[in-house]
Parts: structure tokens; sequence; C-alpha cells
């Protein structure tokens, strides 16, 4: 081997370690039961006595077709077009999301799938805390 392919070997392992490298630094976990909304998370809902807050996990350049976060909601009730797919995994509580004639709600550890177009309402009694998976991740402005 001459000196001339060592250095292209050399350049395709360099190449292919700092790939591999970046892949993983990309590779993200949350402890949702340690993570904890503020009052800079509140969502506004045009009802002052509605408390929600969201708080996405991940921004568009880390994330952007897939976007997931942790919603929490006490004693609230707002309606919401949803311009995107969302899936809602509960941690505790309950959610009811309510359709023109029906009501699906669930539990801890139980999930609800609320397809793009849905015209609903967001709705709790007492406390709820859960997990949002959406599609696409700028749920915010509807993008496809």
């Amino acid at each position: 081997m001459d000196e001339k392919q060592l250095e292209q070997t050399i350049r395709q392992v360099v190449s292919r370690v700092v790939s591999q490298q970046n892949q993983q630094s990309q590779v993200r976990s949350f402890a949702l039961p340690q993570l904890r909304v503020t009052e800079a998370d509140r969502m506004d809902t045009k009802n002052p006595a509605d408390r929600v807050y969201t708080h996405d996990l991940f921004t568009l350049a880390q994330s952007p077709r897939l976007g997931a976060g942790l919603m929490e909601m006490t004693d609230s009730d707002f309606a919401w077009h949803l311009s995107y797919d969302e899936i809602d995994y509960v941690i505790e509580g309950q959610l009811d999301i309510h359709f023109a004639d029906h009501v699906v709600s669930a539990r801890a550890g139980e999930v609800i799938l609320i397809p793009k177009g849905s015209d609903i309402r967001f709705a709790c009694k007492g406390h709820v805390r859960f997990l949002y998976v959406t599609y696409p991740a700028d749920w915010q402005n509807g993008a496809d």
C-alpha cells in the first residue's frame, strides 16, 4: 500500500467514525416522570380558567418529521382542530376527547389516536398528564 492509498483509507475510516458519532449524538431520551411543565409552557385556550401546558420534547431541527411532547391539563375543556395526526399516551389521570357525537376516554397506560382533520374538544376533570406524538412535527403550523 502506498502513501496515497493509506491516506485514502484513513480518510474513509475517520469519515465513517465521525458519521456514526453524529448519528449517535442525535439520539435523545427524556425521563418523563421527572419532566415538569412551567408557566412558560402554558397554552392559550382563550379561556383564562383553563390550565393547559404543552412542552415539546424536540425542536424542529432535532426532529423535523415527528413531533413529541408532554401535555398537562387540570379541570380544562377546550376546542381544537387538528391539521396533523396525533397519538396521545396517558401517563396519569384521564383524558377525554369529545367528537361531535361521542367521547373517547383514556386512562394511564392507554392510547388515543386522533386523525388529521378532526374537530374535537380536549377535556379532563382533575389532572391529566400525557405524551403526545404528532405527524408532522410542526403541529403548531399544521405543516405537511
